[in-house]
């Protein structure tokens, strides 16, 4: 008697029954909604951050994208003025010690020789030109980003494309078998 009168207890605190508080609840699934794909967005974007880099990324409204943009490519002119500078340094005092010889009195007079100065130059000059190739790299970068990131905005992820693990027990050792299925309804 007691153990019929604890399932009742249970059964009503928990609400359990049949008939007490059941409601139909109607789902709508959220991937029934359509949403228009515009072909030329991705070439909108590139465009826009080949004009002004950065551009590109405010039109996929990746805001936080255009300080990495400026940074970067801010970066890289920075160091291509900075090495035509010295390269510029030395190759006026190179030129200078070629006119008036050892009677020159330029910036690095006893400090470096005629070799050293060439030997900067080189390495001014190629620092240069990498920093110049890797500027126009960042650039570049920049509007493959733009273009990639606007196709990446319409790509459709829904309940139709799915990728899941399986374990499936090998039906000769009986040993399980782990891997992934991907699932594509049309």
């Amino acid at each position: 008697m007691k153990s019929w009168l604890y399932i009742f207890i249970f059964c009503a605190i928990t609400g359990n029954f049949s008939s007490f508080g059941q409601e139909e609840i109607k789902l709508i699934a959220s991937d029934t909604v359509t949403k228009t794909i515009d072909p030329l967005r991705p070439a909108k974007a590139a465009f826009y951050s080949a004009v002004l880099p950065g551009l590109g990324q405010a039109y996929n409204k990746r805001y936080w994208k255009i300080p990495i943009v400026y940074i970067a490519l801010g970066t890289g002119i920075y160091s291509y003025t900075w090495n035509q500078k010295r390269y510029d340094r030395y190759r006026d005092a190179y030129k200078q010690r070629l006119v008036l010889g050892e009677n020159s009195n330029d910036r690095y007079q006893g400090l470096l020789s005629t070799d050293r100065l060439i030997d900067a130059q080189k390495y001014h000059q190629r620092n240069r030109d990498l920093s110049l190739l890797i500027t126009a790299a960042l650039y570049a970068l920049n509007i493959i980003d733009a273009n990639v990131d606007a196709h990446l905005q319409q790509f459709n992820v829904n309940g139709d494309l799915t990728i899941r693990p399986e374990i499936q027990t090998n039906e000769f050792n009986y040993k399980q078998n782990v891997g992934l299925s991907l699932n594509y309804k049309f």
